[in-house]
């Protein structure tokens, strides 16, 4: 009874748009007071699970390489090199559009990260080509969402930590998914490039120019290869793979001479201000979880849902319409936090596998960054390509069906995402 009055506090807390960190903190706090413990423990458990988690190390760090990758331009080379593959097809760019965010997720780990460092190029060179504002603005918007579901990725990273999983055998989860995602939205482009009258591009590079790009700026794309391959072997963990991603990208920043002190810094600065958040969310987090798992809410909620129903794809299904409701109310790594402990236990009761769920969960809330009214991801895409809020919110809802028909296979076929990873440890 007393956990579901923290919870029902929680909600009201957020109702009255106090932030999310603070709502968990303060409910947390009470909590700790009514049961007449030491206001200690509430420092104590906030500090350890910063303090003490490994694969959180990782978080600042693919921060650091997204603002890296801006801040040296090594984003716009990436763009280039991914253009050269494209043949001379209707609505090209646009494919290039989404293959460079596949890419870049095997840097980066965040759609945010994707956008800040891809969309300013994207959109420009699609305005250029002659496609449509909103076109343009929704093919970067979606496609960024490839970032948090191919590995490396920062939500998978959180979730991994929330539900005590193997953060390795979760990043190798999101590949297929990765993958998938970027050929539906291909496939949608395809279609729609005869409809909407897509460009077919008109600029032409000699042999000797498409040579010299090539070799220019293969290093790049090597990074999210070398990653893989390091994630895949077995020699590099969660955090392992940040330190090399900024060790190269601070290597590339010297050899094409665009790194100096200013831009360090500056990406230093930014980092250290994205990270600031997310760690007190995650600290705030792990108290406030650890109050609903003492009060036995989870084991509550999961009797409920299982009085709905006891099979697994039926709970699915009402999970996943929760999650895209709670997506398009929250920002999505602070519902990973909250939401994960409460669902993780009744899924996994029922037979989900605990890395297909992580893919779900996330998937679900990459979908709310596209969803208003609080999709960060519409909010950051409308700054970037000046496109006016209402307009951009229209026009991505076709652009949304593939990541919705994405998640339906990813629910209802588990080997997407478990496949791999039991192969790779099996």
């Amino acid at each position: 009874m007393v956990g579901l009055i923290v919870l029902a506090a929680f909600v009201a807390l957020i109702c009255l748009r106090v932030p999310v960190a603070v709502s968990m903190g303060l409910c947390a706090a009470g909590y700790l007071l009514c049961k007449g413990l030491p206001i200690s423990v509430l420092a104590q458990r906030m500090v350890n699970v910063i303090s003490y988690s490994y694969p959180l190390l990782a978080v600042p760090l693919f921060i650091f390489v997204g603002y890296l990758m801006n801040d040296l331009e090594l984003s716009t080379r990436l763009f280039e090199f991914v253009k050269l593959f494209v043949g001379r097809v209707r609505g090209g760019l646009a494919h290039v559009n989404v293959l460079a965010s596949l890419v870049f997720a095997g840097i980066s780990g965040a759609a945010l990260a994707d956008i800040a460092g891809l969309g300013n190029v994207e959109i420009k060179a699609m305005l250029d080509e002659g496609y449509p504002k909103e076109d343009a603005a929704c093919v970067t918007a979606a496609s960024a969402t490839i970032g948090p579901i191919f590995p490396p990725s920062i939500p998978l990273i959180v979730y991994a930590t929330v539900a005590e999983v193997s953060g390795v055998k979760l990043l190798i989860a999101g590949i297929f998914p990765g993958i998938l995602i970027a050929a539906l939205l291909m496939v949608l482009i395809t279609i729609l490039a005869p409809k909407r009258n897509y460009p077919v591009s008109q600029v032409t590079l000699s042999r000797a120019e498409k040579t010299k790009r090539l070799i220019t700026n293969t290093p790049i794309v090597l990074l999210p290869l070398l990653l893989l391959a390091g994630l895949l072997s077995g020699y590099f963990g969660p955090t392992e793979l940040g330190a090399v991603a900024v060790g190269y990208s601070l290597l590339l920043g010297a050899v094409y001479k665009t790194l100096n002190r200013e831009r360090f810094w500056k990406a230093v600065r930014s980092t250290v201000r994205s990270i600031t958040a997310i760690m007190i969310t995650v600290a705030a987090a792990s108290i406030f979880s650890w109050v609903l798992t003492v009060e036995q809410v989870p084991s509550y909620l999961t009797s409920v849902f299982m009085g709905i129903s006891q099979n697994k794809y039926v709970l699915l299904a009402l999970v996943n319409v929760l999650l895209l409701l709670i997506g398009t109310i929250m920002e999505s790594m602070s519902a990973i936090l909250v939401i994960t402990p409460i669902i993780a236990p009744m899924l996994t009761k029922v037979g989900v596998h605990p890395l297909q769920l992580g893919i779900i969960v996330v998937l679900n809330l990459m979908i709310g960054l596209l969803t208003p009214p609080v999709g960060l991801s519409l909010y950051a895409i409308a700054t970037v390509s000046d496109l006016p809020f209402h307009r951009l919110c229209r026009a991505i809802t076709l652009w949304i069906l593939p990541l919705l028909f994405a998640l339906c296979l990813v629910t209802f076929i588990p080997c997407l995402s478990t496949w791999l990873p039991e192969f790779m440890f099996k």
